[in-house]
């Protein structure tokens, strides 16, 4: 769930992103250390040293071990003390990540993390096993099958999830505030993910769940606009765009589907150590909604190429944006293949939005804040995990940082502040990811949603003011060149 780009044989040209570890992602491989004399200086006190320790270990551990699994721990303790997203693959799960950017892999559907050999939950996606049994954004995965997972690589706990298509397995989970662990089981399935759904809430007015960027996500949203459209008898004059829970995916795919929105304007950066880290991406237009307005959903679990299109919408002054501050996932990683098939991901940049504010570890603050009413729901959205979480995180300097949202709206004490699962309808194996598949989002349950279509229409929604609630009248962005 990193960022990362493709290289071409010299120089990395194609880029995608996402926020965890639903890809296979490992931290161990075999190198070679040559004691030569390198442009930056090699430090050869150090490598004396290691060499030292290496055959220390190699003569008096307890238990005969390896060459190879000595080097593999060296190169994963050097890899893993960069950041929480910086890996090497095995050639195997270089093929894995490859594949599995095409929206069909087998699993659970759940993006994770790793933070002190704790696994997290980062966001189940919609229609998934995962999504379907109830795991939440912020779960911690404490054991699989009744396996402890204490010590235990991310990469393998990845692999103990998967497995044979209507096999079972059962996952042991401590759920912030509460007592008890809780068990699920799941049975596996192909998962095949289709990432955007429409849905007309209100004549006029539509929504688009997008619940993670795939390759053929941004033409799948401009279907979708053009669907709404048609439904709306050509005048669509309003949209809600759902990110809530959406852990991100294709970099590009992202990019496209900003520039649905946009007729112009700075979509997102990157800035990096070395020149080619250094990208800008614009938008061209056309803008698919002609200006009408748009409200952008976003949660903890809104997370990489996610904020990017949130962050662009925001910052080119085409939408609002409403919900909780995103997940913070804003470095590129460079994925640079090895001559052994493997690859080395590696963090080379950061994101910034078209303000020149950083992503990472500061993620999108919405301009209008959803906040629980009672201290237990508070606790519960502050219990949610950010990248700033993580450890030895990247943390980026950034003038944006004391951004504040312009508006507060409570939850009622009854409501949550997760995103409904609006597409847990099963999907077939051989179903086409049609971008025009219905969804029915609950509005009497979903409360930001239905808050988000009253700002649409122009009515008055509660707004907090100096301890007070006072009915008011948000004002909607007005599209840049209408």
């Amino acid at each position: 769930m990193s960022a990362f780009r493709f290289p071409k044989p010299r120089r990395g040209t194609l880029l995608g992103i996402g926020v965890g570890l639903v890809l296979g992602v490992s931290i161990s491989f075999a190198v070679t250390v040559y004691a030569a004399k390198d442009q930056d200086g090699i430090p050869l006190e150090q490598i004396q040293t290691f060499s030292q320790v290496f055959e220390i270990v190699k003569s008096n551990y307890v238990d005969p071990t390896s060459d190879k699994k000595l080097m593999d721990g060296a190169i994963n303790g050097m890899v893993s003390a960069l950041d929480p997203h910086s890996a090497y693959l095995t050639p195997k799960e270089f093929k894995e990540m490859q594949v599995l950017t095409n929206g069909k892999f087998g699993g659970l559907g759940i993006e994770v993390t790793g933070d002190h050999g704790v696994l997290k939950v980062v966001a189940p996606i919609d229609g998934t096993p995962a999504a379907k049994a109830g795991i939440e954004s912020g779960d911690l995965i404490i054991k699989i099958d009744g396996k402890a997972l204490q010590g235990v690589s991310l990469q393998k706990t990845v692999d103990m999830m998967r497995g044979k298509p209507g096999t079972q397995v059962t996952l042991t989970i401590l759920r912030p505030h509460q007592a008890q662990p809780l068990h699920f089981t799941l049975t596996r399935a192909i998962i095949k993910v289709q990432s955007v759904r429409a849905a007309m809430l209100a004549p006029g007015i539509g929504y688009i769940r997008i619940s993670q960027f795939q390759e053929n996500t941004g033409s799948a949203t401009r279907k979708a606009v053009e669907h709404l459209e048609q439904e709306a008898n050509g005048h669509l004059k309003g949209l809600i765009l759902d990110l809530r829970n959406n852990p991100g995916g294709v970099l590009g795919a992202g990019v496209e589907t900003a520039n649905t929105f946009l007729n112009k304007g700075l979509i997102v950066y990157t800035k990096g150590r070395t020149a080619n880290s250094d990208m800008r991406f614009s938008a061209h237009g056309p803008d698919y909604l002609h200006g009408a307005p748009m409200i952008v959903l976003i949660n903890g679990g809104s997370a990489s190429a996610a904020e990017i299109v949130t962050g662009a919408l925001k910052d080119d002054r085409r939408a609002l944006v409403m919900g909780q501050r995103s997940f913070g996932k804003g470095s590129v990683q460079t994925v640079m293949p090895l001559s052994n098939g493997g690859a080395l991901k590696l963090t080379t940049a950061l994101y910034y939005t078209p303000a020149g504010c950083s992503i990472q570890s500061q993620g999108i603050i919405p301009n209008i804040k959803v906040r629980p009413a009672n201290a237990q729901l508070r606790a519960l959205d502050a219990d949610l995990l950010k990248e700033s979480e993580l450890h030895g995180v990247l943390k980026a300097p950034d003038e944006c940082s004391k951004v504040t949202p312009q508006y507060t709206i409570a939850l009622p004490t009854s409501a949550t502040v997760s995103a409904p699962t609006t597409a847990s309808q099963s999907i077939k194996e051989d179903e086409a990811m049609a971008a025009s598949s219905v969804l029915k989002p609950d509005l009497a349950k979903d409360y930001p949603l239905r808050e988000a279509l009253a700002i649409l229409e122009g009515k008055a929604v509660p707004v907090q003011k100096k301890g007070h609630t006072v009915d008011t009248v948000i004002p909607l962005p007005k599209a840049v060149g209408q």
